[in-house]
C-alpha cells in the first residue's frame, strides 16, 4: 500500500464528532480550538503514516495548558483524551486529575508509593496535574516534590506509548517551573494558552448555564448579569467560567428564597413560570452591586 485515506481515517474514529463537542461545550477560546485541531491532524497524520510502514517513533503528546481558572482547561483535557483514545495513542481515553496533594507525601518514603499509584492508575489515559508548579518548591529544604518530578520524568520518558501527561496552572508560574525543572520542559511537546473570557463570551456562558439548569433570565435579569460580570471581572480572584457558575448558584438560592416566601405569604400555587425564571433582583442582590466582599 502506497496511499492512505486520512479521511477514512476521521470517520472510522469520529474525531469530527469530538471536535464539534468541544464547540459544544466551550464558549470562545477560537486559539485552542484551532490548536487542538491542529494536534488531531497530527495524530490523525501520525497515525497514516504507521499504518504505511513509515518509520517513526512515538510522538511525544505530552502538554502543558496554561491560562487563569475557569478558561476550561479540564473541559479541554477530557476532549483531548477522547481524541488520543479513538486514534489508539492511549488504551482507556480516561483522566485521572490530581494536585500536589495528591503526589506528594509529608515524610520519607511517602511520595514514591503515592506518586507511583496515581500513576498506575492513569496508566492507558491522560494524567492532568492542575496547579503542576507546586510540586517544586525549593524554598523548603525538606520538601519531597522533587521525587515526586523525577518519577513523572522517568515515566514520561518510558511509558509515553500508554499515557500522556498534562501539567496546567497560570502561565507566569509554568514558566518559572520550566525554568527550575528543565528536564521537565523537554518533555512537553505542546503548550496552549488558555486566554480569559471576554465579557459577551462569559455572558453567553451565563445563558448556557442557566438554560442548562433549566431555568431562564427575564430581561432585567439578564441587563443585571451582564453589569454584575463587567463588576465582578475587575476584582480580585476572579474565575471566568467559575465564578459565573458561583454567581448563578447564588442567585438560583435567592430566586428559591424569593418564590418560597412570596408563595407562603399569600398561600398562592407557585406557577412553572414563577419556579424557573430569574428576575433582577436574584441577581442585584449580590454583593458585588453593594461594595461588599469579593464573591468567588
Amino acid at each position: 500500500m502506497s496511499s492512505i485515506d486520512l479521511q477514512q481515517i476521521l470517520r472510522e474514529a469520529n474525531i469530527t464528532e469530538v471536535l464539534d463537542q468541544l464547540d459544544v461545550d466551550l464558549v470562545g477560546l477560537t486559539p485552542v480550538k484551532q490548536r487542538i485541531r491542529q494536534i488531531a491532524a497530527f495524530l490523525v497524520v501520525s497515525r497514516a503514516r504507521l499504518q504505511l510502514g513509515i518509520e517513526s517513533s512515538q510522538p511525544n503528546l505530552h502538554m502543558c495548558f496554561t491560562g487563569n481558572p475557569g478558561t476550561g482547561k479540564t473541559t479541554v483535557a477530557l476532549r483531548m483524551a477522547e481524541l488520543l483514545h479513538r486514534l489508539g495513542y492511549v488504551r482507556k481515553g480516561h483522566v485521572v486529575s490530581v494536585t500536589r496533594d495528591d503526589l506528594v507525601g509529608q515524610y520519607i518514603g511517602h511520595t514514591a508509593p503515592k506518586t507511583k499509584d496515581v500513576l498506575k492508575k492513569a496508566m492507558g489515559g491522560v494524567l492532568f496535574i492542575d496547579e503542576a508548579y507546586y510540586l517544586y518548591r525549593p524554598e523548603n529544604e525538606r520538601d519531597y516534590g522533587q521525587e515526586a518530578i523525577e518519577i513523572l520524568l522517568q515515566v514520561m520518558e518510558n511509558n509515553r506509548d500508554d499515557l500522556v501527561v498534562i501539567l496546567a496552572g497560570y502561565k507566569d508560574r509554568m514558566d518559572t517551573f520550566f525554568q527550575s525543572n528543565p528536564g521537565m520542559s523537554s518533555r512537553i511537546a505542546h503548550h496552549i494558552d488558555f486566554p480569559d473570557y471576554s465579557q459577551m463570551e462569559l455572558l453567553e456562558i451565563a445563558d448556557k448555564m442557566v438554560s442548562g439548569m433549566h431555568y431562564a433570565f427575564d430581561e432585567g435579569a439578564r441587563i443585571a448579569m451582564s453589569e454584575y460580570i463587567e463588576h465582578r471581572r475587575n476584582q480580585p480572584h476572579f474565575a471566568n467560567a467559575r465564578s459565573i457558575r458561583n454567581a448563578l448558584d447564588r442567585a438560583i438560592l435567592r430566586h428559591a428564597n424569593r418564590v418560597f416566601e412570596n408563595a407562603s405569604g399569600s398561600g398562592s400555587q407557585a406557577s412553572v413560570e414563577d419556579l424557573s425564571t430569574l428576575r433582577e433582583e436574584d441577581i442585584r442582590a449580590s454583593r458585588v452591586f453593594h461594595g461588599g466582599l469579593n464573591e468567588k
